[in-house]
């Protein structure tokens, strides 16, 4: 029950998450691309379904007697789980290089440098990792929620109700003005 009529395609996912993340230095469309097409068996776990990439056109597809598509909601989550790994690398990357900062500040001449300190920005990374992956869980759980479907209908739903003075009981059909009659 996904709400999008024509197939994803990976780059163009790719291109909109690397605008909306502010086209960071550090990121290109394709290496976003090759992320995604490597990872599509998360967003599989996540919300339970079998998509996999085409490789002739690079487009996210649902075996054919699924009926899903990728639609607005599915590309929501496969771009949060992408943000997800991103400030996790920028979070590790961090702390890497905060083992090798010893100078904070430097004042000469009335020019002063100062070296950011590199375990602050790991924590706000971590933060906002953390963050993301709250709102990512409370919007798999709203897509599991609007996704569910019966396993199975019990009874007949064809069949038109007795009304008064019919009552159902023991299994039975019973009139109340005269319990005895069937």
């Amino acid at each position: 029950m996904a709400n999008a009529s024509t197939p994803a395609k990976i780059v163009d996912i790719a291109d909109e998450l690397y605008r909306e993340m502010g086209e960071p230095a550090d990121l290109s469309i394709s290496s976003i691309a090759y992320w995604l097409r490597s990872n599509i068996g998360d967003l599989n776990n996540v919300i339970n379904k079998r998509f996999y990439i085409d490789e002739t056109n690079l487009e996210i597809l649902a075996p054919s007697d699924s009926g899903d598509t990728v639609g607005l909601a599915e590309k929501s989550i496969f771009k949060m789980l992408f943000s997800i790994h991103y400030y996790e690398r920028l979070m590790r990357n961090a702390l890497g290089a905060a083992s090798l900062d010893g100078l904070i500040e430097i004042n000469q001449n009335g020019f002063s440098a100062r070296k950011i300190n590199k375990n602050e920005i790991a924590k706000t990374y971590g933060e906002l990792r953390k963050q993301i992956t709250a709102e990512l869980d409370k919007l798999i759980q709203n897509y599991n929620l609007n996704e569910a479907r019966p396993l199975q209908v019990a009874g007949d739903d064809t069949v038109e109700a007795l009304g008064y003075p019919y009552t159902y009981g023991n299994g039975y059909i019973r009139n109340i003005n005269n319990p005895f009659a069937n």
